[in-house]
């Protein structure tokens, strides 16, 4: 692939013909081929502002790569924000310490697992494991204040109404999603999570992007990839599009907090130290849209696996379930469009994950962490991701480190 290219200690900008340069915070990591064309056909969008950010955490995605960071102007790609939209994380600080923990914690596991459904099962009357039979009064409540929002959604696209919206709201999923019992360098005990908006979020992404195709069904075949078909603003859908997302990443924020306080909950039961949370909680999103202002103009920023890093503001990158996690203070790098990696990025597919190791190799590289070491969470192994540590270093100019966290406790669906 011809380009050329200007490296120096922090970022790497790509030119190429016909596209927007293409800054990259990757320096020391691994980029693979694919996801560095993926990053130029985005690139060749026309309504791409300024430049694209690219993450340390940098890898192949649906349309485009998960870690960028995608200024827009006039246009939204739906398949860039993805399906689960307001994915992300939430993390708080507990008055306990590492010495309060139970020296066996297969309890504390175990009752997080019992207080959070998770996982997923599909088949006819079947009902899903991961969603509540009948949702507490807690979760009730948070949807009660999401219903009146959801009901106008419902009747633009009826479709949504049949989504397992409210029975998965305080809800964890599959996949790389997780509940976590870490410690921080002090020993201080913290809860962390990360999930977002769940089977509702994945129908309305699913619908926008058909949309978005369908809408340039004339033009899809002169785009470098058909899941690069985008929304412009002041077309049919382009409104109807924001108003879902916004919706979408609300569910997805108070889906977290419902979690975290069910996971505060049942740890109260098996702890017997009485405890507070001694630090607000921190809840951000890595995978969504919002209208900002960069650079003296208003834009929309999609950050796909990205996180927002504004100077002083709080964020959270966790490394894969055997690997240390950070709390983060934004920089508020302008050329990064004051973002950050959201974790520490794929270096290989999960099949592929799942071909190359064993679950000896699970047992050996979370052998520190109480969790799950079966065949079916080999697709999670760290050893399916980068090195944290380089990322972090890759992306000094962006975040500083307020809180580095390992675990001692992980739930997988």
């Amino acid at each position: 692939m011809s380009q050329n290219s200007i490296s120096d200690e922090a970022v790497e900008i790509v030119r190429m013909p016909n596209a927007a340069p293409i800054k990259m915070w990757t320096v020391g990591v691994p980029v693979e081929d694919a996801a560095r064309q993926q990053l130029i056909n985005t690139a060749r969008m026309p309504f791409i502002f300024r430049h694209l950010a690219v993450m340390p955490d940098v890898h192949l995605g649906k349309g485009s790569t998960i870690g960028s960071v995608i200024p827009t102007r006039g246009a939204i790609i739906p398949a860039a924000v993805g399906v689960d939209i307001g994915c992300g994380m939430i993390a708080t600080r507990t008055t306990l310490a590492a010495a309060d923990l139970p020296d066996n914690l297969h309890g504390l596991r175990s009752a997080i697992e019992n207080a959070v459904p998770h996982g997923r099962t599909v088949g006819r009357g079947r009902r899903d494991e991961g969603s509540w039979e009948n949702p507490p009064e807690s979760v009730n409540a948070l949807w009660g204040q999401l219903l009146p929002r959801f009901q106008r959604l419902v009747e633009k696209t009826p479709s949504l109404r049949n989504t397992n919206n409210h029975k998965h709201l305080g809800t964890l999923g599959t996949g790389n999603h997780f509940i976590e019992v870490c410690l921080d360098e002090a020993e201080q005990v913290w809860f962390m999570l990360h999930s977002g908006s769940r089977g509702v979020g994945n129908a309305i992404g699913s619908r926008f992007i058909e949309l978005a195709q369908a809408d340039m069904r004339q033009h899809i075949a002169n785009l470098p990839d058909r899941d690069l078909a985008y929304l412009e603003e002041g077309s049919a859908h382009f409104a109807d599009y924001l108003e879902a997302v916004a919706w979408a990443q609300d569910y997805a924020r108070c889906n977290r907090v419902a979690m975290m306080s069910n996971l505060i909950t049942a740890a109260r039961r098996v702890i017997s130290k009485p405890f507070t949370i001694d630090v607000e909680a921190v809840n951000c999103h890595h995978n969504y849209v919002q209208k900002e202002t960069h650079f003296a103009s208003e834009v929309f920023v999609t950050r796909k696996g990205a996180v927002s890093a504004r100077r002083g503001e709080l964020g959270i990158i966790p490394g894969s379930m055997g690997a240390r996690s950070y709390i983060v203070r934004g920089l508020g790098n302008p050329e990064s469009f004051c973002s950050c990696s959201h974790g520490a990025g794929r270096v290989m597919s999960r099949n592929e994950a799942r071909r190359r190791f064993t679950v000896a190799d699970q047992e050996r590289t979370t052998a520190h962490v109480e969790c799950r070491k079966d065949k079916d969470v080999l697709d999670e192994i760290p050893l399916a991701y980068k090195d944290i540590d380089a990322v972090m270093h890759a992306q000094r100019s962006l975040v500083e480190v307020v809180h580095t966290l390992r675990q001692v406790v992980c739930v997988k669906g």
